[in-house]
């Protein structure tokens, strides 16, 4: 199994107006990024999508799927937390 779970979730908004999203890995954000997006695919945002791909085929280490989506995520303005959940 490949080993693209993160440290720590990231909680972003969600694409509706429900509760806020809670991803736990490279494969999650990934998914985020290809079908909730709600802002422009900008540099930052093709970054997050390839660096989730490396992780999920093991070129990286999850933690830099991670830092790329999270930096992606404060661009729109769709990132909430990269605190553990209490």
């Amino acid at each position: 199994m490949e080993n693209n779970r993160f440290e720590i979730p990231v909680t972003v908004k969600s694409a509706t107006a429900g509760p806020n999203q809670l991803l736990r890995s490279a494969r999650e954000a990934s998914d985020y990024l290809l079908n909730s997006w709600p802002g422009k695919r900008t540099p930052k945002h093709r970054e997050a999508l390839q660096a989730c791909h490396d992780a999920l085929a093991g070129d990286k280490p999850a933690m830099s799927a991670r830092r790329a989506f999270i930096a992606a995520a404060r661009e729109v303005n769709v990132f909430v937390s990269d605190k553990a959940p209490a």
